[in-house]
């Protein structure tokens, strides 16, 4: 039984189609990597996924229960985006860490935020915010970061931002874990720690997607990997199917002779 499924899924922008009608059904504990070429609509799918854009066509389902329907304005709400939103967690590029907080903060902060519209909020202040604290530190040491809880983004490496990050999109316990090229700002020499976290995530059974780059680790980590090809999804299967026998020229292409040395 599918935890997401995603039917029909299409999305322009100024009337130039990005995705072409996109059927995706990702399983509990599996770990999807999405790969292809720039403009190809992977970052669009993974931002229709988590309502940073809204489909033009399409339905979304999270445990069998719909949670997206492009055909229907109740769906386009703002309160219920929001809703849906809480069930995913996003990893950008760019980590986006909030410079005025520090480690601990920023993994805190949409928790706190969260707990202040709870009607028990003011009665048991003190204990909310000293379980969000408690459950931040546990995160953050899970990242290998216990040593940085009071430093600033300025003062972290790239990639111990990101762990930062990764961390604060683990904080609201989101029932899908995606990241959106998660080591494209970073420079090579620390493109391993990140990965190195993400592998260790795999093994705990977390539900994720991942647009990637890293073709390597799409082939280490990965339940399933789909390769995207202009707005639509040209290819998926098992790792070792995919990249032991591509069946069209573009993968082949793609993926380079490189790839295989």
């Amino acid at each position: 039984m599918s935890l997401l499924e995603i039917k029909g899924l299409e999305k322009s922008f100024a009337n130039i189609p990005i995705l072409k009608g996109i059927d995706l059904t990702v399983e509990r504990g599996e770990v999807v990597s999405i790969i292809g070429s720039s403009g190809s609509g992977k970052t669009t799918l993974l931002r229709c996924i988590n309502f940073l854009e809204q489909a033009d066509k399409g339905k979304i389902f999270m445990d069998q229960q719909l949670i997206f329907d492009a055909e229907n304005e109740l769906y386009k709400n703002a309160d219920e985006r929001r809703k849906s939103q809480l069930l995913f967690g996003l990893v950008f590029q760019s980590f986006n860490l909030f410079p005025q907080y520090n480690v601990l903060e920023n993994v805190m902060l949409a928790s706190k935020l969260l707990a202040k519209s709870k009607p028990d909020y003011k009665t048991n202040k003190k204990e909310i915010l000293k379980e969000i604290e408690s459950t931040a530190r546990s995160l953050i040491d899970r990242v290998g970061l216990s040593d940085k809880l009071l430093n600033y983004p300025c003062e972290l490496s790239g990639g111990q931002q990101q762990r930062v990050a990764i961390a604060r999109a683990l904080a609201l316990n989101p029932e899908v874990l995606c990241f959106d090229e998660p080591t494209s700002a970073l420079d090579p020499e620390l493109t391993g720690e990140v990965l190195s976290v993400i592998k260790d995530l795999a093994k705990e059974n977390i539900t994720m997607i991942i647009v990637t780059h890293e073709m390597r680790f799409a082939r280490d980590v990965s339940s399933r990997v789909i390769f995207m090809d202009d707005g639509i999804i040209a290819e998926e299967g098992t790792p070792e199917s995919l990249f032991s026998e591509p069946k069209t020229e573009r993968l082949k292409t793609f993926l380079g002779a490189s790839f295989y040395e």
